[in-house]
């Protein structure tokens, strides 16, 4: 009887697991096609399956060294003029990124804005529709690393051939001015933009082109610390300081509608060396303004030099926005004794100076050989007198 009830219990038991067994798989079953039902009617996004194939790789798979092409998921078309816009707006502007600080005038002295003395010290263009291929980065990158220039000076011809004025390209010549802007804030440099008026003589002449140049120039600038103006290059003739004044006393307001600090260098009488008539009536209605004075070393000696520390003394802030070390033809002799002495008299008072020119022109003021055919890049051998002057006397000095 015991033995009978016993079988029975494990018969019973029997039974029962086995209709456990068969309800699970009967659940897991329907599970299953449920899955794959569920995976028919809704695609994982491919976003959610990059993501997930990226997770299920092993270690091995996920090099940085993959083939971009087989690695890099497909992405979907986009509307270009859209992501544009997008782009302008969350991107800030690199183009007018620049290390170099805001500069003001401090008595008769270029500084910084808490006041400490700077010195630029640099290099001219030539003429910009004649020698355009300089404007490069390489160059001014050059430049500034291996020839410790921290400004370069655009020089733009009003009147000559090609001139601005004169039946030049306007467009083109203002491509140029934007690019030597950009290469030279990319390269954390100073840039003069130089109205460089000449057979012209009287800045007058073409002043209503100089207003809507400069008001172009200035609104498009105006957030650079880097941009300073040069308003006409040199005056001369029988063009007076009252003539010069006048003009800069349009000009001025111009700027200062879009640009309110920047530092504005204004040509003197007879080419930029009359600043003693400057000093003796300064323009006052603005801040930040300079005065230009312009030697060649084997023309102008004590007399000229003696005229700059005369008015510096006087409280004059001046930049010698273009100087060489040979005659004033822009050729002939160098002379380097009163180069020398030109660059410690400017060193002591602490103004600032730019060297005329950046070019092969067969002339002795050009800093590159005449035989020289590269842009950037330039080695000893590519340099003229003028050039190889200019690079020691400026990597001294750094």
């Amino acid at each position: 009887m015991n033995m009978r009830r016993k079988r029975n219990k494990k018969i019973f038991r029997l039974l029962i697991s086995i209709a456990v067994i068969s309800s699970l798989s009967l659940s897991l079953s329907g599970c299953r096609n449920n899955m794959e039902y569920a995976k028919s009617e809704t695609a994982v996004p491919s976003d959610i399956q990059s993501v997930q194939s990226s997770e299920d790789k092993s270690d091995s798979d996920t090099s940085p060294l993959l083939d971009s092409a087989s690695a890099a998921p497909e992405t979907p078309a986009v509307d270009s003029a859209k992501t544009d816009t997008q782009t302008a707006k969350t991107q800030p502007d690199t183009e007018n990124v620049s290390l170099t600080p805001p500069l003001r005038v401090t008595g008769s002295r270029l500084t910084d804005s808490n006041g400490n003395p700077v010195q630029l010290r640099g290099i001219s263009t030539h003429g910009l529709a004649w020698f355009p291929d300089y404007v490069n980065k390489d160059c001014f990158l050059q430049l500034k690393n291996e020839w410790s220039a921290n400004v370069i000076r655009l020089a733009m011809y009003t009147a000559e051939y090609g001139g601005y004025c004169t039946g030049g390209d306007q467009a083109q010549l203002k491509e140029l001015v934007k690019n030597g802007v950009q290469y030279a804030t990319e390269a954390d440099m100073y840039v003069i933009i130089d109205w460089h008026i000449l057979s012209d003589g009287n800045p007058n002449t073409y002043k209503e082109e100089a207003k809507a140049f400069f008001a172009e120039m200035a609104e498009l600038y105006a957030d650079h610390n880097n941009v300073l103006y040069e308003i006409c290059n040199e005056p001369n003739g029988s063009t007076s300081w009252n003539d010069i004044k006048s003009y800069a006393e349009e000009i001025i307001p111009v700027i200062r509608t879009y640009d309110h600090d920047a530092v504005v260098i204004v040509g003197t009488p007879n080419w930029s060396q009359y600043v003693d008539q400057a000093a003796a009536e300064p323009i006052t209605d603005y801040d930040n303004i300079m005065y230009a004075l312009h030697f060649y070393a084997a023309t102008h000696t004590d007399s000229l030099r003696n005229t700059m520390v005369s008015a510096a003394n006087a409280g004059l802030p001046i930049f010698v926005s273009e100087y060489g070390i040979c005659d004033a033809s822009g050729n002939g002799a160098i002379d380097e004794y009163q180069a020398d002495q030109w660059i410690n008299t400017m060193d002591e008072y602490g103004i600032s100076y730019v060297a005329w020119n950046l070019s092969n022109k067969e002339e002795t003021s050009a800093i590159l050989s005449g035989k020289c055919s590269k842009t950037s890049d330039f080695i000893e051998n590519d340099l003229s007198a003028s050039g190889k002057w200019l690079y020691r006397m400026l990597t001294d000095k750094s």
